[in-house]
């Protein structure tokens, strides 16, 4: 992509701590190709760019997209329980409910 294994490393550093903005400025000076669309793809996606090392020290959530995925599976399987009748507006106070109960809120 362009810059030595050392700036490389730096910016993987930057990224995982959701430092966007200075990692594309570590790249500013490169004309490659690569470097340009690398800064051109966190420009676009900054925004969306989260701080990782800080959900990981906190242990907040498990930041692995196959738990994530696997979540929401849980979630959809549930909502069509055979029987069941969901209506939009109240999918999202269920959801509530069952964060509450899964972080210890909800004495049932």
């Amino acid at each position: 992509m362009g810059g030595s294994l050392k700036r490389l490393k730096q910016a993987e550093v930057l990224l995982w701590q959701g430092k966007a903005e200075a990692a594309i400025a570590m790249f500013a000076d490169c004309r490659r190709k690569q470097a340009r669309n690398f800064c051109a793809y966190l420009t676009k996606h900054r925004a969306r760019i989260i701080n990782y090392s800080y959900y990981q020290a906190e242990q907040l959530c498990s930041i692995g997209s196959g738990a994530v995925e696997s979540g929401v599976k849980q979630i959809d399987r549930r909502l069509k329980i055979s029987g069941a009748q969901w209506h939009s507006a109240s999918v999202n106070q269920m959801l509530q409910l069952r964060c509450g109960y899964l972080n210890g809120l909800l004495a049932i």
